[in-house]
């Protein structure tokens, strides 16, 4: 039993190594074309590197060990955010803004979903230096256009903001342990224990935190919101930074869902979750989350996106099969050595004849070969398979 994988761990045959792969340079090159900059921190950190700022369910998710060399904890990182934000913070230490994105396996000690992976392929994008509301539109117009390059087009975005849950929360008076458990409610949507949960706090807070669980829907939620939750300026503000997306973003599919906290633990703003390819689970998170680079030294206005690219090769169509290879003589002539060059160079894939071979060419990937046609080499279907 040496051939079999821990559970929710895969390997990648062939026909989807070569998609992830298409798959990833498209993406980067997306990136790159607008400023993004590619950067690759490394799969193993000190733990306290990897987690701080992140959250308590980014520690549970973290496969930890011990460094033999420094007796230190470290982690296998589960997610490259805080560690591209350590690196914008520390490392680069640029003054004014900076795109920086980054492809890397991650590990998860648990999968997220049923069928999830626990090895994600994790792509994504950060704009760190610019707290303006531009920058928050950037980015979601960037993830649309990855969804869409990636073939697997969004078919909702959902926006929130966790601003107004913690200015909610805040003035209900909670205890840090209370606001943990007003999260989990508000996440499920179970209105009759938050009944039950709120029953001591006061009006008007009481009635705006039993309504965030159903501001979701079009553009127009962001009305209804204004007028059920309290009448001041810092909700009022935040509400404003979600028209300004909703009047920014008219063209994509956008919606608002008041009440999606993920990330919350960290997240300080503007949060998302981009679905499609009739998945239950979002393809994409993200949002913004200013208060992270404080761990190393420096907190930067800062707003991003991640995804999994296995999910996304998971979602699209059944794949072609793979373009043949071209089967060439072990030995030859000059003339052999310069075709196989020209081939290659026009990226067809050229293998070598090599003897003692069992199986068939066709089976090893060739559809086609070269042979010797008077005083050339040419390229002709593939014989006597």
């Amino acid at each position: 039993m040496r051939w079999v994988l821990p559970d929710h761990i895969q390997d990648a045959l062939p026909s989807d190594a070569h998609q992830l792969e298409t798959l990833r340079r498209r993406l980067l090159d997306a990136f790159r074309v607008r400023g993004y900059q590619l950067v690759m921190p490394p799969l193993l950190e000190y733990l306290d590197s990897l987690t701080t700022g992140a959250g308590q369910d980014l520690k549970l998710r973290t496969f930890k060990l011990v460094d033999q060399l420094s007796g230190r904890t470290m982690g296998v990182r589960a997610d490259m955010t805080p560690q591209v934000t350590r690196i914008d913070a520390h490392l680069l230490n640029r003054q004014g803004v900076s795109r920086l994105c980054y492809c890397g396996s991650v590990l998860h000690t648990l999968p997220s979903t049923l069928t999830a992976t626990r090895e994600p392929l994790q792509l994504g994008a950060e704009l760190y230096g610019h707290a303006g509301i531009e920058a928050d539109v950037e980015i979601l117009r960037l993830l649309a256009e990855v969804l869409r390059l990636a073939e697997v087009p969004a078919s909702r975005i959902d926006i929130g903001h966790v601003g107004i849950f913690h200015a909610l929360a805040s003035r209900a008076g909670l205890v840090p342990g209370r606001e943990e458990e007003l999260f989990d409610l508000l996440q499920a949507k179970d209105v009759p224990e938050l009944q039950n949960m709120l029953a001591d706090v006061a009006e008007p807070v009481r009635g705006a935190l039993l309504a965030l669980p159903t501001l979701y829907g079009g553009p127009e939620v962001l009305a209804e919101a204004r007028a059920r939750l309290p009448q001041d300026a810092g909700i009022g503000a935040l509400l404003g930074e979600l028209q300004q997306l909703a009047d920014a973003l008219a063209d994509l599919p956008i919606s608002f869902d008041l009440g999606d906290l993920r990330g919350y633990h960290y997240h300080s703003g503007v949060v998302f979750a981009a679905y499609g390819a009739d998945s239950p689970a979002a393809l994409a998170l993200g949002g913004r989350y200013d208060r992270v680079g404080e761990a190393f030294g420096r907190a930067r206005p800062a707003t991003g996106f991640s995804l999994d690219l296995r999910e996304l090769v998971w979602r699209l169509p059944a794949a072609s099969a793979m373009a043949g290879g071209v089967l060439a003589p072990l030995e030859g002539d000059a003339g052999l050595a310069e075709a196989i060059a020209h081939l290659r160079a026009r990226g067809e894939i050229v293998m070598s004849a090599l003897p003692g071979h069992e199986g068939t060419w066709k089976e090893a990937g060739c559809d086609r070969q070269l042979v010797k046609r008077g005083d050339r080499w040419a390229v002709v279907p593939l014989q006597g398979e």
